[in-house]
């Protein structure tokens, strides 16, 4: 498999994969009976707390052991991109959230 270097399709993949995260997350929340201003903060921590795992921003440690996460997207059977750095799923999340809970 190659590893190929397109900062460009590496954020249209970041913004859907984090969209879909953030969607699942408000789902759930809504599930669990919150609505209004309550889903909205649950469903923003929640969101922001795994993008900043994602992006190893937070610091993963077990029993001694470092886990630094590195995020890539298979976009065929031979390809997988990547950003060069760590992911910024992060960034993306204000915008996701702003669409989900217009008024």
């Amino acid at each position: 498999m190659e590893l190929k270097l397109d900062r460009e399709k590496f954020d249209e993949h970041q913004a859907i994969f984090i969209a879909e995260i953030v969607e699942k997350i408000r789902i759930k929340v809504q599930e669990a009976g919150l609505h209004g201003e309550a889903l909205e903060a649950l469903t923003a921590s929640i969101a922001f707390s795994i993008a900043s795992t994602i992006d190893d921003t937070s610091g993963i440690e077990r029993d001694g052991i470092e886990v630094k996460p590195y995020l890539t997207f298979r976009t065929s059977d031979k390809e997988l991109v990547h950003c060069g750095e760590n992911a910024y799923t992060y960034e993306f999340v204000p915008g996701v959230l702003r669409s989900l809970f217009e008024d």
